[in-house]
């Protein structure tokens, strides 16, 4: 009995003890366990360091962090509201210049050049910004047409077709020959340029010279008595006292170098000579009228201060040309020297031979 109970103990004793070691042994790998998963954590702890760690070395450039304002733009996009300015490659706030076109910008060439096609207010350039681009003369920065810079940009000068301020006209053209001269001013006769209806323009005010100063060629018939013309009444009839050609008809040929009206009011003229006395010219005017050799001195009821044909007296018919003041007035209206009246004896007063 007794060596029965000692052989249980023994295997009591040592199914504990295989427990134990199994319990040390599964421990032990459990140990070996926790101590391979520790030392795993431990390296991937150390290898996600060292990740981070490259990454924040690759983000920060000289202390920018990359995306930041004023820093490099990350693939071209910026922190927050920040824009990456393209030109510069640089992250800026939402501003005309960063070469980003924002809401109220027509453009943004990310630079600060003011005269290229895109304005430093981020608007396209155009004529009338006040800004003078490359093609442009001069830009005012407004839309008035008439002053020193046209709406096109363009320095205001005679010929562009706009009158501007000290301009008449302007038509546009390099015509000096139109209505509208090369100096812009409205064509007129004396400005030295035939233009218009003129045959001439000699820019002088000389009327009897080659052009007379209506623009006009010198004719015989335009009332301008030329260095080659003895007359000019207007016409190119003859039998008037001045021929188509402008020569003297007088009623009293050669009588002189000169011409008067007769007095008669009939537009006939006679001719005298200069220094001729009041009495010789009232001989050609009655001569003029009635025919050479056919006048007197017509006598009675005054001094014989008058001329009228010889074989009419003073009666029906009669012209008296007076070269004297009547003596005693007593035929109204009282005549004058150089009176021309008809009936001879107190008739009408119809001209002067002398005016």
């Amino acid at each position: 009995m007794l060596p029965r109970l000692a052989s249980c103990l023994i295997s009591v004793l040592l199914v504990g003890g295989c427990f134990k070691a199994a319990d040390d042994e599964g421990e032990g790998v459990a140990d070996d366990a926790g101590s391979s998963d520790s030392s795993d954590s431990g390296s991937e702890t150390t290898s996600a360091s060292t990740e981070t760690s490259a990454a924040d070395t690759t983000q920060v450039e000289a202390g920018c962090p990359i995306g930041e304002l004023g820093c490099p733009c990350d693939s071209g996009a910026c922190v927050g509201e920040l824009v990456c300015a393209a030109a510069d490659d640089v992250c800026v706030t939402s501003v005309c210049g960063n070469g980003m076109v924002e809401a109220d910008e027509q453009c943004d060439d990310g630079n600060r050049v003011d005269d290229d096609a895109c304005s430093n207010t981020c608007w396209e350039a155009v004529c009338g910004d006040g800004i003078l681009q490359a093609d442009e003369q001069c830009d005012d920065g407004n839309a008035v047409d008439d002053d020193t810079c046209s709406n096109l940009c363009m320095v205001a000068v005679c010929g562009d077709g706009l009158i501007q301020q000290g301009e008449f006209c302007d038509d546009g053209n390099a015509n000096d020959f139109d209505e509208c001269s090369n100096q812009c001013l409205p064509a007129s006769c004396g400005d030295g340029t035939v233009s218009g209806s003129e045959q001439c323009d000699d820019g002088n005010a000389d009327n009897l010279d080659a052009c007379t100063n209506g623009c006009m060629l010198p004719a015989c018939g335009d009332w301008i008595v030329q260095p080659n013309e003895q007359c000019d009444d207007g016409n190119v009839q003859n039998d008037d006292g001045c021929s188509s050609g402008c020569l003297t008809e007088c009623g009293n040929p050669g009588g002189g170098s000169l011409l008067a009206e007769n007095g008669v009011n009939n537009n006939v003229l006679y001719c005298y000579n200069p220094g001729d006395p009041v009495q010789v010219r009232a001989l050609k005017a009655c001569e003029s009228h009635f025919g050479v050799g056919t006048c007197c001195v017509i006598g009675g009821g005054y001094t014989g201060q008058q001329y009228g044909h010889c074989d009419l007296g003073g009666g029906d018919g009669s012209f008296h040309w007076h070269w004297d003041d009547h003596p005693d007035g007593h035929c109204p209206p009282e005549y004058v020297v150089g009176s021309v009246v008809s009936p001879g004896w107190c008739g009408a007063l119809l001209g002067s031979f002398i005016d």
